[in-house]
């Protein structure tokens, strides 16, 4: 879509200019002029008394037969040759997807001499694996791996689209609807399939937290969403799975690619993984100060786990925000969730509230966070916790 302005009708008013969101009109010479910036949303066509700004749109895809579009596709992000975690959990989550709508599962492996990647994938429980090759595609950038995709999108029509909502997938996310044209729900929780209307529901949360959305792409195709990393459980690891494995050598022009990777510069990985880790224990405002998470730190040293925390905890200056946990944190799947002094605001049960085993302490025993928990122990958790590490260290 483009927005037109058409200068025997424009006086030159400033009205467009006005209405527009995005400071994205000029007047230069006495007539309305588009800047770059311009997102075609359109609200300047009704604001011109004169009708002199057209928004002209283009054909879209809701037009297109629906009905041509098959297939579950996964991006198979990989940095420096490896594979990343969220990519095994898109595998599991997308599995079950083309296993409810009967379509097979692809994964779309780019970059440079990663072939040896591609069955890994099918490990994990794709069914085919697009492997693009070229050089330019050896470290991600936005263009080439937008083009790259965006025609595959386009050849062979896949019916949902998923992406890691990693760094490099909320960059390519938006990007990539943008060039095909379709919507695009990002940092969902929760995926399931309409199947009367083989419509994929893409559930994330909303007005920060304080409900579930559930969106759907009802018109355009490919359905694609981006997913939190740690939400979803891996794909089920079968190392005899046979699966087909395409390479392609991408078709790219070097010179028209505008971003240029000079040199990475790796930082310090940081001190807690709380994505990976198995157990946590977390805490809250409950815990009253700094000093109260070195108790925590004893316990999760006690049952070989890490520490993690609410954003309460966090604003207070008590803990850093790698260790944060819920809708602004990580979202995490560990097999036990220790919550120490957590009420249990759903912006914090949305990123933990997948875990195998929650075990809860608070001595409010109407706290919300006892309602998803798996144990519950009402009491001061200053009382509570040393008797857990010495009963630990007993069975030790």
């Amino acid at each position: 879509m483009s927005v037109k302005v058409l200068k025997d009708k424009c006086i030159g008013c400033k009205l467009c200019i006005k209405a527009c969101p995005f400071d994205a009109i000029e007047v230069i010479d006495k007539k309305a002029a588009i800047k770059d910036n311009c997102t075609v949303c359109g609200v300047c066509e009704p604001s011109c008394k004169f009708k002199a700004i057209i928004v002209d749109r283009e054909k879209t895809n809701s037009e297109v037969d629906l009905s041509a579009y098959k297939g579950v596709w996964v991006f198979a992000e990989q940095r420096d040759g490896e594979i990343m975690s969220t990519v095994l959990e898109l595998l599991g989550e997308g599995r079950k997807l083309a296993d409810t709508l009967g379509v097979e599962l692809t994964a779309v492996l780019i970059g440079y001499n990663v072939t040896l990647l591609a069955q890994e994938l099918i490990n994990y429980g794709a069914n085919n694996v697009i492997n693009v090759e070229h050089t330019e595609l050896k470290d991600y950038t936005t263009e080439p791996y937008t083009k790259v995709i965006a025609e595959l999108i386009e050849e062979r029509k896949p019916e949902v689209v998923l992406i890691g909502a990693t760094n490099i997938g909320r960059d390519l996310g938006p990007r990539l609807s943008a060039r095909i044209k379709t919507g695009l729900t990002a940092d969902c929780t929760k995926l399931e399939i309409d199947v009367e209307r083989r419509l994929l529901l893409q559930t994330r949360p909303a007005f920060g937290g304080n409900l579930m959305a559930t969106i759907i792409t009802e018109k355009h195709r490919p359905q694609m969403a981006t997913v939190r990393p740690g939400v979803m459980k891996k794909g089920e690891y079968a190392p005899k799975r046979k699966g087909s494995i395409e390479v392609i050598n991408a078709d790219i022009n070097a010179e028209e690619i505008r971003v240029k990777v000079l040199e990475k510069v790796k930082t310090v990985k940081q001190a807690v993984e709380l994505v990976e880790a198995e157990v946590i224990v977390s805490g809250g405002r409950g815990v009253g100060n700094k000093e109260g998470f070195k108790l925590l730190e004893e316990l999760a040293k006690a049952v070989g786990g890490v520490v993690g925390s609410s954003r309460a905890a966090v604003d207070e200056g008590w803990i850093t925000t790698d260790h944060q946990v819920g809708q602004t944190g990580k979202t995490v799947r560990p097999r036990i969730y220790i919550a120490c002094g957590i009420s249990g605001a759903i912006q914090h049960l949305a990123g933990m509230q997948g875990s195998d085993c929650i075990i809860a302490i608070n001595k409010n025993p109407d706290a919300p966070i006892f309602k998803i928990a798996d144990y519950g122990i009402v009491g001061d958790l200053y009382k509570v916790i040393p008797e857990m590490i010495e009963e630990i260290r007993k069975g030790k």
